[in-house]
């Protein structure tokens, strides 16, 4: 399955620093392709050093939470991180329109006071 990822602008101002590969976004010191094992060791490095725990679930978590609330279905979700299955953006989707139902619940009890 392809995933297309759009390019959020805070990760366009990344690139604008720094040079990247012909095809590769990730890339060591030395410009080369950086292996997704290599990436975790770096990622991990600095996690430690921000005293971050658990970061690459708690990344994830975070980018489909803030998804979610922003308004994405389950199909855009599935898109954006790659899912293939409903199951795994439907805890976020369910969340989210949870908390904006009840935000409209409390809006519509008040206009009708």
């Amino acid at each position: 399955m392809d995933v297309f990822l759009p390019i959020l602008p805070e990760l366009a101002k990344t690139f604008e620093i720094g040079p990247i590969g012909d095809e590769t976004f990730i890339c060591g010191k030395n410009g080369e392709k950086l292996p997704k094992e290599s990436f975790g060791n770096v990622l991990r490095e600095a996690c430690n050093v921000a005293n971050v725990k658990k970061i690459s679930s708690w990344i994830k978590k975070l980018a489909a939470t803030r998804a979610a609330n922003a308004g994405a279905t389950v199909l855009q979700m599935k898109a954006l991180f790659g899912w293939t299955e409903d199951k795994m953006a439907s805890p976020y989707t369910k969340s989210a329109n949870h908390k904006r139902l009840a935000l409209e619940a409390i809006k519509n009890y008040k206009n009708a006071e």
